[in-house]
This record gives structure tokens, C-alpha cells and sequence, in this order.
């Protein structure tokens, strides 16, 4: 009998082992810090189909490194859909408009057969008071992401005898 190797569990092999990589590589803890923080950041906008896209431009005009801010934007993917209804409510809230059925597909489906126009212009508004509340959330969040990660990341590197 020969004894296998113990295999490299999932989260390792696909996240852990591709930022070790990057700092081998000579990418800087700060840089991966960076790219690590807007991931999450971007990858939590209240607008469903855009944090991909959002997040290649953003690394494209930073120069950070597409594939850890890509894998991280879909890490954080179900964040994304918890904290939907939370930037939405807030929105309301903050621009003192009446909450609009979001769960109800019932409603959803009647508000939109009843007036096509007008189910566009509620739920774009809300989408919108979404994003302005994540507008006002994002620049903090990405602040102290990047000082929780730049320590650790920091300490790694010089574990692994890099910068």
C-alpha cells in the first residue's frame, strides 16, 4: 500500500495558493491588499451582472491583478445577494421614499402587467438609491479591508523570505 499525500483542500489550491504565488512573484502585500479590498468591495455593488465587469476595469485602471480580484468578486457573490435588500432599504430610507415590494413575486408580477413604465422607473430608482448607499459605504469598507489585509499579508512575505 502507498500512502497518498494528503490533498490540498479546495480553499488552498484556489485562493491560497494563488495569492503565495503572487507574492513569490514580487507583487507587493500592499498591492495584494488592495486588489483583495476592491474585490470585496466592488463584488458587493447592488447591481446584479455588473461587479465582473466592474472589477476587470477597476484592476485594468489600477493596474491590480485580474485574476485575484476576479476570484475574490465571486467569492463574494452570495454577500452580493444578502446585502441587496439592505442597500435597497437604505436607499429608501435615506432618500424618504415608501419601501416597493422586492420578495413578492406576486406583486412584482402585478405592479409590472399594471404598468410596464412605471415598474421601470420604481425599481431603477431603487437600484439607484441602492448603489448610492453602497457610493457612501464603499470608500470605508475598502479603507479597512486594506488595513485589516496589508499586515498579514505583509507578515507572510517575509515568512516566505520576499520583500
Amino acid at each position: 500500500m502507498s500512502a497518498e499525500p494528503p490533498r490540498e483542500s479546495w480553499w488552498r489550491r484556489r485562493v491560497i495558493a494563488p495569492i503565495l504565488g503572487q507574492l513569490r512573484q514580487g507583487i507587493t502585500p500592499q498591492l495584494i491588499a488592495l486588489t483583495i479590498a476592491a474585490g470585496i468591495v466592488l463584488g458587493i455593488f447592488p447591481v446584479l451582472g455588473t461587479s465582473t465587469l466592474l472589477c476587470a476595469v477597476f484592476a485594468l485602471v489600477l493596474r491590480l491583478n485580474q485574476p485575484i480580484i476576479q476570484l475574490v468578486n465571486y467569492l463574494v457573490y452570495p454577500l452580493q445577494i444578502v446585502l441587496l435588500f439592505p442597500f435597497y432599504r437604505a436607499g429608501e430610507h435615506l432618500f424618504g421614499r415608501p419601501p416597493v415590494p422586492l420578495l413578492s413575486v406576486v406583486e412584482l408580477s402585478q405592479r409590472f402587467w399594471a404598468d410596464p413604465a412605471q415598474f421601470l422607473v420604481d425599481y431603477g430608482l431603487v437600484a439607484l438609491y441602492g448603489v448610492v448607499v453602497w457610493l457612501l459605504v464603499a470608500p470605508l469598507l475598502a479603507g479597512l479591508l486594506y488595513l485589516l489585509l496589508k499586515s498579514p499579508l505583509q507578515a507572510t512575505a517575509r515568512r516566505l523570505g520576499v520583500r
